[in-house]
Formats: C-alpha cells, structure tokens, sequence
C-alpha cells in the first residue's frame, strides 16, 4: 500500500474514532436523560435554531442531521407531539413541510445548547487553543 494511502486511512480511522468516543462520552450525560430529549433529537431542535426564523424544509433538515427521511419524519412527529417543534404546510409549495422551533421546543434548545457547549469546550480542552483552531480549520477544509 502506498504510504500516501495509509497516511490518509490511518487519519481518517482517527477522525472516525475520535468522532466515536466524544459521542459516547456526550451521550452518556445527565443532561438528556434529565430532559427526556437524545442527542438525535437535539441535533434537530440546534438545526432549527440556526436557521432563520427558527424555519426550514424537511429537506433543509435532512441535510444537516445524520438521519434518513423515514427516520427524520417519525422523529419530527414525536418532537410535534411533544409540543418542540410545529409542522405546517409552506406558503410556497402547497406539498411541502415548514418546521419551526416553539417557545418551548427554543428554550429547550437553549438550555441543552448551554450545557452541550460546556461539556463540548471540556472536552476540547484536551488540545492547545491553536490546536482547537487548526482542527476547525481543517474540518472546514474537509466539509468543503
């Protein structure tokens, strides 16, 4: 195997690993049990929260969590029926979904986003702070 080859094998079996054991250690936190909210489904309610208005398409959505549709629609039904997020019809395209964040779907959000991003800044305090800065800089490089 040429070594040009393994160097980026060996880097991307790193990402992938690292990717790996920060989530176990994220999920395993009391915040989401405290909340009766996974990690999942955070990744919808942030999605939504960084969009404008706190709206988007079900395809926007798709797009930015790692999820397939069929998953991402019975996932969105359990946040509307818990009163997160609201579903509506786009003004535009009769056939589409809007989803929005509700004031408690937001608060909520908030609160996770707030702990979340403790608990993320501990553990990437492991890395200088120029390392914390190469590493956006390439993961940007990366998502392209």
């Amino acid at each position: 195997m040429p070594a040009d080859l393994r160097v980026s094998n060996r880097s991307w079996e790193a990402l992938l690993t690292a990717h790996a054991a920060l989530m176990r250690r994220f999920q395993a936190e009391s915040i989401w049990h405290d909340h009766h909210l996974t990690m999942r489904e955070y990744d919808v309610l942030y999605t939504l929260s960084k969009c404008p208005n706190g709206e988007a398409g079900m395809r926007e959505v798709r797009e930015n969590v790692l999820l397939s549709q069929p998953a991402l629609s019975r996932m969105v039904d359990r946040l509307v029926t818990r009163g997160l997020i609201g579903r509506h019809t786009d003004d535009h395209d009769g056939r589409a979904v809007r989803l929005s964040l509700t004031e408690q779907g937001a608060e909520l959000q908030r609160t996770l986003g707030r702990a979340h991003a403790r608990s993320v800044d501990r553990e990437m305090r492991v890395l200088s702070r120029e390392e914390r800065l190469e590493l956006e800089r390439i993961a940007r490089k990366l998502a392209g």
